[in-house]
């Protein structure tokens, strides 16, 4: 076999803390999850053995004094060991701490384009977890504290030995009594039943920028649900669903609306009033305007989120044809044709035509 401090690249002196630096070097390099080669995959279990025998004392003692420094093949450790080389910790994992951080929550609240537009604030009330008042988050009863776990001795982890046909092999798991912390409450706080937490409504108040859309989220931190033996708690985020308006379709920062103007208002032009999120805004539409005509007024859109200023509204217009006209309308509109010289109807070339803004859609 290899000597173990050349597998490492350390010295026969080197300290606990140089073997661990040095086995957390070399196993980011052939981690199998880095490099799936086969070789490479070898000799990461050479090195997880080396680092399994230097880092324990005994293990370190009895192969300095020319042992191989196992007890039997003794794999059991090598998850660990290679879970506390790239997270940090000692030799052993230890017991699960009882104080962990909340949970986020996610709740979703629907916004009209108005509010969406200008911003708003809400208050929701909400079902969440909070530090139990009577125990502060300890879980124990006034007075008392949790106890040494007598099976495991506070590791939170029991080892057993299991033979198999490569020798001993050491596992370790939680312990079962403790449920892997280490201690064990013996007299539990009546209110939360020993996990430092109560679920309770609370209201919580929400400021809602100008600018949201349907997706976007508000992130309040430690209003979320407050962890098992009373750790911080998790976040809200608060989605924003827009609802539909009646009339005005938004597209980012610009709004979008229809307006149906009567043929001869389009030819002679006019001015119409319409109904903007501002409130009334006037539309002049100039005269001989076709349908089909956007129409745009200036910061009367949306407000830009986290930008500043608001976009456009844009007026779609659309020519009212007359339906069924009785006979002097009718004799009237021909008597128009007539000093007009219209002709029925005439096919526009490619320039001019449809086709060519269908043709400039494809060639952009």
């Amino acid at each position: 076999m290899s000597d173990h401090y050349q597998m490492l690249g350390v010295s026969r002196d080197a300290s606990a803390d140089e073997i661990k630096r040095a086995y957390r070097k070399l196993a980011r390099e052939l981690h199998p999850d880095v490099n799936p080669d086969p070789e490479v995959q070898d000799k990461f279990k050479e090195i997880t053995a080396s680092y399994e025998t230097l880092s324990d004392p005994k293990k370190r003692q009895s192969y300095d004094m020319g042992g191989n420094g196992f007890s039997g093949a003794n794999f059991g450790g090598g998850f660990s060991d290679i879970m506390d080389a790239f997270f940090g910790g000692g030799g052993s994992r230890g017991p699960r701490p009882r104080m962990r951080a909340g949970q986020d929550s996610l709740i979703r609240i629907q916004v009209d384009l108005h509010e969406a537009c200008f911003g708003t604030e809400r208050e929701i009330t909400v079902e969440s977890a909070i530090v139990c008042t009577k125990c502060t988050g300890s879980g124990c009863l006034d007075g008392s504290e949790p106890s040494i776990c007598s099976v495991c001795k506070g590791r939170g982890e029991t080892q057993q030995v299991v033979r198999s046909v490569i020798g001993q092999v050491m596992t370790s798991r939680p312990c079962g009594p403790c449920s892997g912390y280490g201690s064990v409450i013996a007299n539990p706080c009546r209110e939360c039943a020993g996990e430092g937490r109560v679920r309770a409504r609370q209201d919580i108040h929400v400021k809602i920028p100008a600018g949201v859309e349907t997706g976007n989220r508000i992130q309040l931190s430690g209003r979320g649900e407050v962890g098992h033996g009373g750790g911080p708690a998790g976040d809200v985020y608060v989605e924003i669903v827009e609802t539909q308006h009646e009339y005005l379709i938004r597209e980012r920062d610009t709004l979008h609306m229809s307006l149906e103007v009567a043929m001869s208002a389009a030819a002679l032009g006019t001015t119409v009033s319409v109904e903007s999120l501002d409130g009334p805004v006037d539309v002049h539409i100039k005269a001989g305007t076709q349908s089909g005509t956007p129409i745009a007024i200036k910061g009367k859109g949306m407000s830009r989120l986290r930008q500043g200023g608001r976009g456009e509204l844009v007026v779609h217009i659309e020519v009212r044809t007359p339906g069924k006209l009785n006979r002097e309308e009718e004799e009237l509109m021909k008597r128009f044709a007539e000093l007009r010289g219209d002709s029925i109807a005439h096919i526009k070339d490619h320039e001019g035509g449809i086709f060519s803004k269908i043709k400039g859609v494809f060639t952009k």
